[in-house]
């Protein structure tokens, strides 16, 4: 039985039975009988392959190996879980972003004690002046889902937080115009750090503030999936928002 799951993951990704071969380094013969006869392949060129095509593993293949391993690799991809964000270790926010060397996003709705740190206002003025892409996504202030999380937290004032955060940065709109600033209207359910192939996911809990909720400190690892599904939200919503205007800053 063919592999039509290989197969139109390959068409997705734009990518040949000889691009893939070359990737994974296996003869493409071998891919080729992966995708027409449903040859399972070893473990390790699971994989390589599920890595190379962006997908989970398990989507390719049923093997219960597979699986059972896809499980251990997603686990593997949890590096720490701290009960509340105000327990993260206060330097971790800044070793993790001066790592970043080609992604830096921040997708929140406020993420205002970042905006009020200045060295990580001039991490990110150091960062754009390099090769990193830079990328600061926070919640429309006059949008219905802010208005919502407000409610959720208690507090009704997340659009006044935005804009506060939005005061914090506006010094680098000018000086840094690489660095990327634009405003979503999604439904938020996590804060997301991401510095490369490393992040921090701080889900939102109905009732309390992002800082009283848990933290997940994650690392990528091939076949695991976790820290994909939480980097896909980031290009999702970028996606989909838009740049910040002179009404967002003035509040006129």
């Amino acid at each position: 039985m063919s592999n039509e799951r290989l197969r139109s993951a390959l068409l997705a990704r734009g990518m040949t039975v000889q691009s893939l071969a070359e990737l994974i380094e296996v003869n493409p013969k071998t891919v080729e009988r992966w995708i027409t006869q449903g040859k399972v392949p070893y473990r390790r060129h699971q994989y390589a392959t599920a890595a190379a095509l962006k997908v989970d593993v398990t989507t390719l293949w049923d093997d219960s190996r597979a699986v059972d391993s896809a499980t251990d690799l997603t686990k593997a991809e949890i590096i720490a879980v701290y009960p509340h964000r105000h327990t993260v270790p206060s330097g971790l926010w800044r070793d993790l972003y001066a790592r970043a060397e080609g992604n830096l996003d921040v997708l929140v709705y406020s993420g205002l004690f970042l905006s009020e740190d200045p060295v990580f206002l001039d991490l990110l003025k150091r960062k754009v002046e390099g090769a990193t892409q830079v990328r600061i996504l926070l919640g429309d202030p006059e949008c219905e889902a802010v208005r919502q999380r407000g409610i959720d937290e208690g507090h009704r004032i997340m659009d006044g937080k935005i804009r506060n955060a939005l005061v914090n940065y506006r010094p680098l709109f000018e000086s840094h115009p690489e660095i990327g600033f634009r405003l979503h209207a999604t439904t938020l359910y996590n804060s997301v750090y991401r510095s490369d192939d490393e992040m921090l996911v701080n889900p939102h809990v109905y009732g309390i503030g992002a800082y009283m909720a848990p933290v997940f400190h994650l690392r990528r690892m091939p076949g695991g999936g976790l820290f994909d599904t939480y980097a896909n939200s980031i290009e999702q919503t970028w996606g989909g928002a838009r740049q910040v205007t002179d009404r967002d800053l003035t509040g006129a």
